[in-house]
């Protein structure tokens, strides 16, 4: 089959490459990119192992085609530390209040939860709680991802009390 080029600025580090009109964009991040924290779990867009950030927007990597995202922005888990390694405040959280077991689900939660906190509407539980529930966790029963996405909105001011 026929590659078509493309560019991907994936985490302000553009890579450009050659794909296939069929090939996914988290097949495309994993193996092309060398990015391989965008998990594939369902291949559905059920689970949401395989969420990033496209031009800001929250999308399912899985369901769309890597030629789709061409000269596009997409940010995945490896960018959300600092150069230095640094953890930034949702991935202290979740170190710090157990919101992993396995680790699987956890990229796909993390760039979530990344979307919710950086939008400009406050977060409050309910909508913690609709917006998380998109995502799938087998190992958590989802309390301490819940506590650490909670814990980071309260550490950078975002956190309300519903009215």
């Amino acid at each position: 089959m026929t590659k078509t080029p493309i560019r991907l600025t994936v985490n302000g580090v553009p890579h450009d490459i050659a794909v296939e009109p069929r090939r996914t964009l988290a097949d495309a991040l994993r193996d092309d990119c060398g990015l391989t924290g965008t998990h594939l779990g369902c291949e559905h867009g059920v689970c949401g192992a395989c969420t990033v950030l496209l031009d800001g927007e929250v999308v399912r990597a899985c369901l769309h085609f890597a030629i789709q995202a061409d000269g596009r922005t997409i940010r995945t888990v490896e960018g959300l530390a600092t150069p230095d390694g640094t953890l930034n405040p949702l991935q202290h959280a979740f170190w710090q209040h157990h919101g992993l077991q396995c680790g699987f689900c956890t990229p796909g939660f993390l760039m979530l939860a990344t979307w919710l906190l950086e939008q400009e509407e406050p977060v409050d539980e309910a909508r913690l709680r609709h917006v998380l529930s998109s995502n799938l966790c087998r190992c958590t029963g989802y309390q301490n991802i819940l506590t650490a996405v909670r814990a980071a909105a309260q550490a950078i001011g975002k956190w309300t009390e519903a009215a």
